[in-house]
Order: C-alpha cells, then sequence, then structure tokens
C-alpha cells in the first residue's frame, strides 16, 4: 500500500492511494471511531490487525476522495525519533573533495580520500529534528543564516515493531516501510560548523529542512530496496542519478547497530544517507530562490518541493 496523511477539510486524516494514483481511500473518513485510523502513528502502533484493516478499506473503499482536493502532508508528520545516516561511499568522497568551495583546502580527487576505519566498521548517523519535518509540495523556508542551500537524494525506512539487540537477520522485517526523504543542507552553515567537532547543527536544523513523502510504501511492495533507481531533478533539469545498490551499510546493519542495548520504537525513521551523485555540493552547484527539487525513486514516487527565500511568497 501507499500510505498518505493529508488534509482534508481543515483536519488530519490518513488513507491509502488507490490503483489509479489520482484518489484515495479514505481511512479515518471511512471508520471515525477507529483508533487505529486517528493518525499514522496509530497505524504503526496497533500492528497488523490495524494494517490488515487498512487493506481492507483498499480492496473495498467506503470512503473515497480525489487527491487533487486534499494537501499531502508528510506521511510520518512527527516521527517518533529520526536517525540519518552515512551510508553511501561515494557521496562522501565527493562531498569531502569539494571543501575547497569553503575555504577549506583545495580541491582533491575523490579517489584519494581516505574514509576512515570506523565507517567500514559500522553506520555513522546522526539525530535529526523530528519537530521539522514536511510533506511533498510544501514550500522550504530557505534559513537567513544560508547562502548555499543544497537538496540531498535520499530514502528512509519506517520501523513498524520495535525491539533490543535486534538480529540482523531478523532486522527486516521491524521495517514497516519506505518513503524518499529531502534532508535540505545549508552547507554554509554545515561547513563553518563541523570542524568544531560536534554536529551537524544548524546546517541541518531548521524549519521545514526534512522532507518525507510523498506517501509511505509498505515493505511488501518494496520486496528489494537495494535496487532503486534514485533521481534528482532541479527546475526538471536532472542533476542526481544513483541506485541503492550502492549502500555500504544496509538498514538490516542499521536497525542491528542501533538497537545494540538501546531500545528501538515503532515509528522511528531511519534515513539512508546520501546516495553518490545525490547534491549538489558533489559538483559544486547550488539552489538558488524559487528552485522546484523533484526527487524520483523507483517505487516510492516523487516528492517535489520549492526552495523559498524568506519574505518570499
Amino acid at each position: 500500500m501507499k500510505l498518505a496523511t493529508f488534509e482534508r477539510a481543515g483536519q488530519r486524516h490518513i488513507g491509502a492511494l488507490l490503483a489509479d494514483e489520482a484518489t484515495l481511500s479514505d481511512f479515518t473518513a471511512s471508520e471515525p471511531a477507529a483508533p487505529h485510523f486517528r493518525d499514522m502513528l496509530a497505524l504503526i502502533d496497533n500492528g497488523a490487525a490495524a494494517l490488515e484493516a487498512a487493506r481492507e478499506l483498499v480492496r473495498k473503499p467506503k470512503e473515497k476522495v480525489r487527491r487533487a482536493e486534499v494537501r499531502l502532508l508528510a506521511p510520518l508528520p512527527e516521527p517518533r525519533q529520526m536517525r540519518d545516516f552515512l551510508c553511501f561511499e561515494q557521496h562522501i568522497r565527493q562531498a569531502r573533495s569539494n571543501r575547497y568551495l569553503f575555504g577549506q583546502g583545495e580541491k582533491l580527487d575523490p579517489a584519494t580520500i581516505e574514509l576512515p576505519p570506523v565507517w567500514y566498521e559500522q553506520p555513522i548517523y546522526y539525530k535529526c529534528n523530528r519537530f521539522s519535518v514536511i510533506g511533498t509540495e510544501t514550500d522550504v523556508q530557505w534559513p537567513r543564516y544560508c547562502e548555499m542551500l543544497d537538496y540531498e537524494l535520499e530514502f528512509g525506512a519506517i520501523l513498524g515493531t520495535g525491539g533490543k539487540n535486534i538480529r540482523r537477520e531478523d532486522a527486516r522485517g521491524h521495517i514497516f516501510g519506505y518513503c524518499i526523504f529531502n534532508d535540505v543542507s545549508a552547507r554554509d552553515a554545515q561547513m563553518r560548523e563541523m570542524p568544531g567537532q560536534l554536529g551537524p547543527a544548524k546546517g541541518k536544523d531548521f524549519d521545514t529542512g526534512n522532507i518525507l513523502g510523498p506517501w509511505l510504501v509498505t515493505a511488501d511492495e518494496i520486496p528489494d530496496p537495494y535496487r532503486l533507481t534514485m533521481v534528482a531533478r532541479v527546475n526538471g533539469e536532472e542533476w542526481s542519478r544513483g541506485n541503492s545498490a550502492t549502500m555500504g551499510h544496509s538498514f538490516e546493519d542499521i536497525l542491528a547497530h542501533v538497537s545494540n542495548e538501546e531500545t528501538l520504537y515503532p515509528g522511528e525513521f531511519f534515513g539512508s544517507g546520501t546516495v553518490g551523485n545525490g547534491c549538489g555540493l558533489e559538483f559544486g552547484r547550488f539552489l538558488k530562490d524559487g528552485d522546484v527539487v523533484e526527487l524520483e525513486i523507483e517505487g516510492l514516487g516523487i516528492l517535489r518541493n520549492r526552495m523559498v527565500r524568506q519574505g518570499r511568497g
């Protein structure tokens, strides 16, 4: 299923995209008293029975609404936790080769850049601001302190069942579904703060900086998440193309590592990190006021947002 959170008549509903992709089955309107259709977290929390009730409303919708008549929100507007990882070696090499753009050394050949051994030994991550999440077709408010704004082409897994000390061989069964993630980055702020040995901080943390969507695709529809074509376009021009097959650490690796002596909960989000070739920094290109960024991942849809300087309507 392609599960969606949307605004209808001023109220937040959840539902699923139907086969024509122009119509939604509105779960909330169909069964307004059902606690598992209150929001996406409630659907996830209520497990297999709630998911089957949702599937039945896709097979036999009770209340339908045209997609054009609602406003899609992030499928999970407030994840319980957000972690973003650094799983693509090509991205790291190409991004670091361009630090000279920020007055940090000279331009380097990406092939000569050495990654620290720990990157190969375990997944590396930071925690995002889970309160700054938006969905498709919502404007990104360009932070006033930033001159070099960038997109990042990623996808993420949403946890369906929690756990502690999850075994790698069991980890796939904990994943509820997948969605596209645009980890919008204030590159000049990020490069200024990272030499301080912590972060990223204001390079990532600003309102509207985390974009999820356009919907949440249940795991059964993505049998192999490590063979997905990933493309980014700016104003219709292709800037990025990659494939999830180049992911150095899988979501199974991620869940096994993060759950080591730490309890994870349903509704947590885990980002893949930027695919190789997946951001402007890798090519020395940055966004402009009014640019429209589209991220498309095979099977997951298209996530579309406009970058807007403060003060512009």
